[in-house]
């Protein structure tokens, strides 16, 4: 993203050289500004401390958990510490079994403690989601650049492809494809790389097509056209003049694409083709949960809030990050 020399900011430096003396004019980056804009904005910051602590939630779950006391693969079905009733296998006690032991509660049939299966679910919905996020923002810059600047039939070319895939139904194609992949190797790393590669590989045409049309506008800047003048070569000139011009907006897509990676993982780890267990999933603690919700709600409350508060702290963000990144925008 390119910065106009009327939008850079001054600074005065008055009470350095004195009251009296001449301005110093201090030009401000695109990143100053775009920072400085972004600490007013006390929704966007909001959103930015909770993704913080849901990504250190995510990164530090195996250290919490062990201080903590509990984890996820402990079950409490039998004695000597029996949580649960043995006639309808659901937990004891109030609100789902919460206790100074066990914080949200235990899980009905296994008794499995909901805050450890949280902390290790969230650290399941960051690596897929910013993975999916990672695949999709490499393709789409890829395909976007070498489409902007070409133009012409390699344009039209990248431009169809992008259109295709825009038009698969991916709910049922990740349906279908997660069904037959577990089917030839049910291990559970398999599942990861597919629902990594099913949420990027599809979802990487929205990106491109945001690109193809910065780089439209960027290969026609003086710039450009300078350095083409001294010779720099086409993979140059995409790689060190139009790229960093990309960032701003790469980086607000990714903000903004990481929380729909989350419910999209969620959504499938719901219907059942997605995470499986002992692997936690917010997705799959809540279509467990569906069964249960009217004789023990907790076990519902406490992932779908995770998830909705995760995505919305997503959104702000991103929201807030895309308008400190906009020159023009007055917020």
């Amino acid at each position: 993203m390119a910065l106009n020399p009327g939008e850079l900011d001054v600074v005065v430096a008055s009470d350095v050289l004195g009251a009296h003396a001449p301005g110093v004019i201090e030009g401000r980056s695109l990143w100053a500004i775009a920072w400085r804009k972004l600490r007013r904005d006390k929704l966007a910051l909001a959103g930015g401390v909770v993704v913080l602590l849901f990504v250190l939630v995510a990164l530090l779950a195996p250290v919490l958990t062990k201080i903590y006391g509990q984890s996820y693969l402990d079950q409490h079905n039998s004695p000597p510490d029996d949580l649960l009733d043995p006639g309808t296998n659901l937990p004891l006690g109030h609100l789902g079994g919460m206790t100074s032991h066990h914080w949200f509660g235990v899980t009905p049939v296994l008794g499995q403690d909901v805050l450890s299966m949280l902390m290790f679910g969230a650290r399941t919905s960051l690596v897929i989601g910013v993975a999916a996020t990672a695949l999709s923002v490499v393709l789409g810059v890829s395909f976007g650049t070498v489409a902007g600047y070409y133009r012409g039939w390699v344009d039209q070319l990248i431009s169809r492809f992008m259109d295709v895939l825009l038009s698969f139904p991916v709910l049922l194609l990740s349906i279908s494809l997660l069904a037959v992949m577990s089917l030839i190797n049910p291990a559970g790393w398999v599942r990861f790389v597919v629902l990594v590669f099913v949420l990027g590989f599809f979802g990487f045409p929205y990106i491109g097509r945001i690109v193809r049309g910065q780089v439209l506008s960027l290969r026609e800047k003086e710039f450009v056209d300078a350095s083409r003048s001294l010779g720099a070569s086409s993979f140059q000139i995409m790689t060190r003049e139009i790229a960093p011009n990309l960032v701003g907006p790469v980086l607000v897509y990714a903000t903004l694409t990481i929380p729909n990676n989350i419910l999209g993982e969620a959504g499938l780890s719901f219907l059942g083709v997605g995470i499986q267990p002992p692997t936690p999933s917010w997705g799959q603690m809540l279509s467990v949960a569906g069964a249960y919700f009217q004789v023990d709600p907790m076990y519902l409350v406490f992932p779908g809030c995770a998830l909705f508060i995760t995505v919305v702290a997503f959104n702000l963000f991103g929201d807030g990050l895309r308008d400190a990144l906009d020159p023009r925008s007055t917020r």
